[in-house]
């Protein structure tokens, strides 16, 4: 490289201390490698139609348009095929282009690269959504002149680009030329060795029609294999007189071209705006190429109605809106502000609004990938959109659902009988990946699609989405785990998912992988509680959804029965989350990584079996399942699997580095929040992975917004509120961002030493600040501290019954199997392990699974009681020899440090029990199912306690010896110390053999 192209480089906006936060710019000449990087960054979109920010004058080879809806099929070639292979991928490919207005001095053509740059800058303006660019060029001939174009895709209008384009001559005297050309779409990129570019297309695009005249020129192709049509044309206004229509051409294959001419002198200007529409048709569709060219013609005439000034208006006030919600500040770093508000731009413009597609991996603005959808969509991008602008999230979703039907029928293809699988990468919504390995066999894209729909519908409240598909989609995807998991008799019984790759695509085909069994289990619980919520609220929808898809409440209780026996291990020695069963058993991989061809990653360089059998990660997994769904794992867990993880992962994938940030705050780690934060920030500003050419990172730009308001701002949805625990960067004076919730704005700004909340829309709202309810009023601002106290006081101890205080479960697994074998249902250790710890309703139902007929509801009380009658009469024989060892002292030595006591049982007779017991005058006081509509794990139970010792759920600690309790007692805000096994209590603070190992002054000193 040269010195003065060195230098250049350095000169380079995006490297300035202080750049513009609302303006993007390139103000030098680029290099000849640069031209392509540039395209992708100032790439503009509306959701439908994406156009390259190449220059107007330049017929580069990688500028290009894109149509959501135009893309090509081409076969998957095998040397080997086997059942359930994709057969075919989808491409998006390029459309015509309608940027292209050639420039002749006379007769003599303008070739830029061929004259000199006096001055030139290009800047994207983020405030007004338009690119703009001038250039001071000066001729072979010694002639300059000056041009400045602006170009938007307007946001509001589909498939419509307008440019508005002046020529000022400095000192050239003669006639000028403008050409304005629709330029015929070529085939797409070639993927050469590298996969994440594109393929090879058969077929691609073929000029049907061409016709060009002083009014309109326009262009008519068709797809050879997916048989989509596309229109595209082209009009102009002209406001000078000193401008006219000269000739129209035709190049049949080539495009169509509009000639405008004008004589000028030193001082003249030529103004021409410019406006392109595009019509497409559906795959197969009816829309004949007459019928689109009218669509074509129609919106053209709309568009001319007004010019290019009131276009730009509306523009900049659509932007405004966005960036009124998006409330973003960053006080002390312009470079970041800059930089976050370019990725949500990007996000912004990037995805459809009307559920016709979802958001690509490069969205609009550029080839790579091929155009296509992973899950990347809803664990990433979604969540932005949802709440800053949740109709781009639901039109997400509603192309989920539009692509059911594709989904069912890709899970017969992998021989499951029932259900939807949703392709791992896809446009059509069949499946593209010809490599199943680290393709089909990601089925936790059906657990990504579910954590999507709960997130959206707890953001916005949209229960009528749920009805109008949502529901359905989330019932089918969830009938997909019983097909590719089993309780495992060899574990105990524990519900295995086998032979899937996880978010971790260098660790491919394995078993129990961490994050798609958490993810599985969350996805289980939550399409049970969607239809028990529309069994309430909105029983004739539900009735219908059910009859539809055969589903009833037996498939129900076995969707919670596989979450409730979810195999989650923590791995004994290290206290980790095992990646998957093998991970752990193999050795770690050297990593010599050549520096002089900057980010090179490992699939690029090593045979996939080489990587497989080592211990490296590609990106982010076991993390992973902490941002999406961590809210009940311990930070010391998290804080544990951060740092083993951290040290075997390569970041090979754009999507870790957030995940990092995130977590990294979390658990403390403050610089390397920060270093993760920056990584994601600037992948395509700064090119970190060097092939932003073929399209910017949607996902990476995702997530530099959500390592911002879920890292720093500490942002999460708890018991469906939004709960915040912000920290302040050291490198920033304070911060702001807004959030959408329901039909409210909430303004968050994060200071040196407090936090302030402002409802700017709605009349009130309920929000959690590290864990403590604020009720939020319109207009009015919360002030709070920013640093919460080290360690909260602790001022109670609130102990559960069974397992910790006596052990009465031989007690209760008595009298449930005794009444099972009168009512003649199977009884075993499964059934009495998921009984543990649960009320006795929740108990019934779960025994009840297993009957040979349905019960009345009064049936079922009666059931119930002749249960707890058994149970009474075993207790009769109770007294204090029944209390477990050490129980009785580690109460009292609560009560002794002058800390109050309470007792939080599922059991309706804590009260008799603990009479019986001897220890009745020790408990402050009595939580048990007669006071509680809400059985564990809810918090309900222990947030009542202590209500009743009058403390806040902060100043308690909750004992107990159950899974579903030690998240009960995590969800109330408490910390949670586990009395038995390891691997049963993972999620405990603290974790002992036994209740006499309880210790008070661990809490107190």
């Amino acid at each position: 490289m040269h010195s003065n192209d060195a230098q250049a480089i350095a000169m380079e906006p995006a490297h300035q201390a202080s750049p513009d936060p609302w303006r993007v710019v390139h103000a030098r000449r680029p290099l000849a490698y640069e031209l392509a990087k540039l395209e992708s960054l100032y790439a503009l979109a509306n959701g439908t139609l994406g156009v390259r920010g190449g220059l107007e004058e330049d017929r580069s080879p990688t500028q290009g348009s894109f149509l959501t809806g135009v893309w090509e099929r081409t076969p998957i070639e095998y040397h080997e095929r086997f059942p359930g292979f994709a057969r075919s991928t989808d491409t998006r490919i390029p459309v015509p282009d309608g940027t292209r207005i050639g420039l002749r001095l006379g007769d003599v053509p303008v070739h830029l690269r061929e004259g000199e740059w006096l001055a030139f800058e290009q800047a994207l303006d983020l405030r007004a959504g338009s690119l703009e660019r001038s250039l001071r060029w000066r001729s072979p001939s010694g002639s300059t002149i000056e041009i400045h174009a602006e170009r938007i895709v307007p946001l509001q209008t589909p498939n419509l680009l307008c440019i508005r384009y002046r020529v000022t001559s400095v000192d050239y005297t003669g006639p000028l030329t403008l050409e304005s050309a629709i330029v015929a779409s070529i085939n797409a990129a070639e993927q050469g060795d590298d996969p994440r570019i594109g393929t090879r297309i058969k077929g691609g695009l073929s000029v049907t029609a061409s016709d060009a005249d002083r009014t309109l020129a326009s262009i008519c192709q068709r797809t050879q294999n997916s048989h989509i049509r596309l229109a595209c044309g082209q009009r102009h206004r002209v406001t000078q007189s000193n401008l006219a229509f000269a000739r129209a051409i035709i190049e049949d294959s080539e495009g169509v071209q509009q000639h405008y001419v004008a004589d000028l002198r030193p001082g003249d200007s030529v103004v021409l705006e410019k406006f392109v529409a595009y019509a497409c048709s559906r795959p197969e569709g009816g829309d004949t190429e007459a019928s689109l060219l009218d669509s074509v013609a129609t919106a053209l005439e709309r568009a001319l109605t007004v010019d290019f000034d009131t276009h730009r208006a509306e523009q900049a006030r659509a932007c405004a809106a966005f960036w009124q919600d998006a409330d973003l500040d960053i006080h002390g770093d312009s470079a970041v502000e800059q930089a976050l508000r370019f990725n949500l731009f990007h996000l912004m413009q990037s995805t459809p609004r009307d559920g016709s597609g979802s958001a690509a991996a490069k969205g609009l603005t550029g080839e790579g990938y091929e155009g296509h959808y992973f899950w990347d969509a809803e664990a990433f991008i979604l969540p932005v959109l949802a709440f800053t602008t949740p109709e781009h999230a639901r039109s997400m979703l509603e192309y989920r659902i539009n692509t059911l039907d594709r989904a069912r029928n890709h899970a017969r293809e992998m021989n499951h009988p029932t259900g939807a699988l949703y392709a791992w990468r896809t446009i059509s919504g069949d499946e593209c990946s010809a490599y199943f390995p680290s393709g089909s066999a990601q089925y936790h894209i059906n657990a990504a699609i579910a954590f999507a729909i709960r997130l959206y519908v707890e953001a916005t409240g949209d229960i009528d989405f749920l009805v109008r598909g949502g529901a359905e989609v989330l019932f089918e995807t969830a009938r997909l785990w019983h097909h590719v998991g089993n309780f495992n008799p060899r574990r105990g019984n524990a519900f295995c998912i086998c032979q899937v790759t996880g978010p971790d695509e260098y660790t491919a085909l394995v078993d129990n992988n961490y994050y798609t069994n958490h993810m599985a289990q969350q996805h289980l619980r939550y399409a049970a509680s969607v239809a028990s919520l529309l069994g309430r609220e909105r029983p004739q929808d539900y009735t219908r959804i059910a009859a539809q898809l055969e589903l009833s409440d037996k498939e129900i209780a076995a969707w919670l029965a596989a979450a409730d026996a979810m195999y989650l291990p923590v791995d004994a020695e290290l206290g980790i989350f095992p990646q998957d069963d093998d991970f752990l058993n193999k050795p770690r991989l050297p990593i010599a990584r050549p520096t002089e061809h900057g980010h090179r990653p490992l699939l690029l360089q090593l045979h996939p079996l080489t990587i497989y059998r080592h211990q490296v990660c590609k990106q982010a997994d076991v993390l992973q399942a902490f941002v999406l769904a961590g809210n009940t794992i311990n930070v010391e867990s998290k804080r544990r699997n951060f740092d083993y993880y951290e040290s075997v992962t390569v970041h090979d994938s754009t999507l870790s580095a957030s995940t990092f940030s995130i977590v990294a705050a979390e658990v403390g780690y403050a610089q390397k929040a920060y270093g993760y934060f920056l990584d994601t920030l600037r992948v395509d500003l700064d090119n970190l992975h060097g092939n932003t050419s073929h399209g910017v990172h949607m996902a990476a730009m995702a997530g530099s917004w959500l390592a911002l308001t879920w890292g720093f701002g500490g942002m999460r949805v708890v018991d469906g509120r939004p709960a915040f625990a912000p920290t302040l960067p050291a490198a920033w004076g304070s911060y702001r961002f807004g959030v959408r919730w329901r039909d409210h704005h909430i303004r968050v700004a994060v200071k040196k030493d407090r936090v302030e909340y402002t409802l700017t829309q709605g009349v009130q709202l309920d929000i959690l600040h590290r864990g403590k309810t604020v009720v939020l009023h319109a207009g009015h601002t919360v002030n709070l501290p920013l640093h919460a106290s080290a360690r909260p006081e602790v001022k109670g101890v609130i102990f559960d019954l069974d397992g910790v205080i006596a052990d009465t479960a031989i007690v209760h697994h008595a009298a449930w199997k005794r009444l099972a074998l009168e009512i003649g249902v199977a009884f075993d250790d499964a059934i009495g392990e998921r009984i543990k710890g649960v009320d006795r309703r929740g108990s019934l139902d779960i025994l009840l699974e297993r009957a040979p007929h349905a019960y009345s509801e009064d049936e079922k009380e009666a059931l119930a009681s002749r249960k707890n009658e058994y149970y009474k009469q075993q207790i009769e024989t109770f007294g204090p020899q029944n209390l477990l060892p050490g129980a009785r002292h580690a109460v009292e030595s609560v009560r002794r440090t002058g800390l109050k006591t309470a007792l939080a049982s599922a059991s309706r007779n804590a009260p008799l029990l603990l009479e019986r017991l001897g220890i009745a005058e020790l408990f402050d006081y009595v939580v048990d199912a007669n006071h509680i509509s809400r059985a564990k794990p809810d918090p309900e139970i222990f947030l009542a306690a202590a209500r009743g010792l009058g403390l806040e759920p902060s100043e308690c600690i909750g004992v107990e010896d159950a899974a579903a309790g030690i998240a009960s007692i995590h969800a109330a805000g408490m910390k949670a110390v586990g009395v038995g096994q390891a691997q049963a209590l993972a999620e405990a603070d603290l974790l002992l053999a036994d209740v006499a190992a309880f210790d008070i002054s661990l809490f107190t000193t």
